[in-house]
């Protein structure tokens, strides 16, 4: 009789070690040497004998049942055959078995199923199976529960998303912030947040600022993930995580609540890269104004579908005309400008020696945190306390330490965006014409949002609302309010 060898590993590791299959085709080659059986064909490979989905065992079994003469299936131990009591293969080669077509070898368990086995042979190669997938049932409950135990305390199981990235710290692994890829995912959030970039735009604007190129569904999982404010969600179970947080839950939810008006169905026209695409509503009934391309120039109007009411068509450059007049209403008199900026500086210095105050008073609670936990380490060492105790205070410290380093890092933000908002608005008050007129598209409407809001069509005018502080400006240069 001719043998089939097959031997089996489940894990790449085992495969790359080298100390299952060459030892498996080893044996399995002495015994058919012993047998006197003639080796047709030897398969070594890497599968999990515990799911459905089997291929490469499938591509054995159909090159077994194609045998004209019966042969012997040598295998090493039953559970290299399958760690599946329910597996419909192990079933048809017990039957062929059974009914001499064939002849199942278990070398190292020293068990042939043939069709003269006994009952008590047959009730053993069962029991087999069963123990077989008792081990692989045990295995996958003890690696659910170190799972479920890992998630409890806040640690991540997977690959770290873009923003974080996993590190070593001495044989343990950890995840830890990538201090320059925190500030893209943030500065994403931001721009997208603005309502002024659309997923196509913000791709175009990571690859000249950042030369990251980033498609737009990468984006969308990107601003779908809850981890980057602090939250792990696991086969749709949310847990708090340790690590530190790269945006506020707010900037996540704002994000979110873009998504979704922005994902609305869209126009015939939304494609089109028009300036002002979405900006405008008409002021008479409330409905989206629509671009539309005649004769070279770009028109806006609206399409009247709640009736008509002598909507005019306005011309691209007309708007852009009425919008330039605004921003140039922001300038701001010079005597003004120097007495806010001497105010701003007295302003600073006071806040600063506030911040400064702040400062040292978090750097020392966080030292004596890291001390404390520091010691419950040591006590763990010595067997002063037990395993669950040191993990309930290790958890209550590591929760203390993120919340001082996330009120550390606000604390830095609050400096770096005082700076950044008084930027923004002396820049503006000097040059928002210059900076309206000389944009980018995408520039120009987070331009636009940061400073107007409401934007309507009457008649052939441009009406809107401004976000503060900009509306007090706007009403002090139309009626020169400004104060001594």
């Amino acid at each position: 009789m001719k043998a089939i060898l097959i031997a089996r590993v489940s894990t790449e590791e085992q495969k790359e070690a080298g100390n299952s299959l060459p030892a498996q085709v080893a044996r399995l080659e002495k015994y058919c040497q012993v047998k006197d059986f003639p080796i047709i064909k030897s398969f070594s490979f890497d599968e999990s004998g515990y799911k459905n989905q089997r291929e490469a065992f499938d591509a054995i079994l159909d090159f077994v049942l194609e045998q004209k003469e019966k042969v012997a299936v040598c295998c090493d131990k039953v559970d290299r055959l399958s760690r599946n009591i329910f597996d419909k293969r192990v079933s048809t080669l017990y039957e062929k078995a059974l009914q001499d077509q064939l002849e199942l070898h278990f070398v190292s368990d020293g068990q042939v199923i043939n069709s003269r086995i006994s009952a008590v042979e047959k009730f053993q190669f069962g029991i087999s199976l069963g123990l077989a997938k008792y081990y692989s049932d045990a295995i996958s409950d003890n690696v659910k529960r170190a799972i479920e135990q890992k998630l409890r305390k806040g640690e991540w199981i997977a690959k770290a998303p873009y923003g974080y990235k996993n590190i070593l710290v001495g044989d343990k692994k950890d995840i830890c912030v990538d201090e320059y890829a925190k500030h893209i995912v943030h500065k994403a959030f931001e721009l997208y947040a603005t309502g002024a970039f659309s997923f196509e735009l913000l791709c175009k604007k990571m690859k000249d600022d950042h030369n990251i190129v980033w498609s737009v569904s990468y984006i969308d999982k990107v601003f779908k993930n809850h981890f980057y404010y602090g939250v792990m969600v696991v086969n749709g179970q949310q847990y708090p995580h340790k690590y530190l947080p790269i945006i506020s839950q707010a900037l996540f939810e704002k994000v979110q609540l873009m998504k979704k008006s922005l994902n609305k169905k869209q126009s015939r026209y939304a494609g089109k890269p028009y300036q002002y695409r979405g900006l405008l509503r008409c002021d008479d009934c409330g409905f989206a104004i629509t671009p539309e391309k005649h004769k070279g120039h770009v028109y806006y109007h609206c399409t009247e579908l709640k009736g008509k009411h002598g909507a005019k068509w306005l011309r691209e450059e007309a708007i852009t005309e009425q919008l330039g007049a605004i921003f140039k209403s922001l300038q701001m008199p010079e005597d003004v400008l120097k007495q806010l900026s001497e105010t701003l500086t007295e302003v600073h210095e006071n806040k600063a020696a506030f911040q400064a105050k702040q400062f040292d008073a978090l750097t020392r609670e966080q030292k004596e945190v890291t001390k404390m936990m520091d010691n419950l380490y040591l006590d763990k060492l010595k067997g002063r306390i037990t395993e669950s105790a040191y993990d309930r205070f290790y958890q209550k410290f590591r929760d203390q330490t993120t919340d001082i380093s996330i009120r550390l890092e606000q604390l830095q933000e609050a400096e770096d965006n005082y700076y950044i908002t008084v930027k923004y608005l002396l820049e503006l008050t000097t040059r928002a014409y210059d900076l309206f007129m000389g944009s980018e598209v995408e520039e120009k409407r987070q331009l636009i949002k940061l400073v107007l809001s409401n934007l309507r069509l009457k008649g052939e005018n441009i009406v809107y609302d401004a976000h503060q502080p900009f509306d007090l400006i706007l009403k002090s240069t139309d009626q020169q309010l400004w104060r001594p």
